[in-house]
């Protein structure tokens, strides 16, 4: 799946990425999305990003590899 066909989600204001990965469906809560970014499975424009706190930008790509294949979501 290429970014292109990544859902934006809309938002307003600053956003971290852990509450990114849950508003977007991407994980289940904020127990996973720890998980998922320590783990290494969280790329941000395509970069891999270790920090639940990053605060991410319009537009930016975010994709989680996850068992069923990579998911991911555009900030909007």
């Amino acid at each position: 799946m290429s970014s292109s066909t990544f859902p934006t989600i809309e938002i307003r204001g600053d956003i971290k990425l852990g509450q990114f990965l849950k508003l977007a469906g991407l994980v289940e809560d904020g127990a996973v999305a720890r998980i998922a970014i320590q783990a290494g499975d969280v790329r941000v424009n395509g970069e891999v990003e270790t920090r639940r706190g990053h605060r991410l930008a319009t537009g930016d790509v975010v994709e989680v590899e996850l068992p069923t294949g990579v998911d991911g979501a555009v900030v909007g």
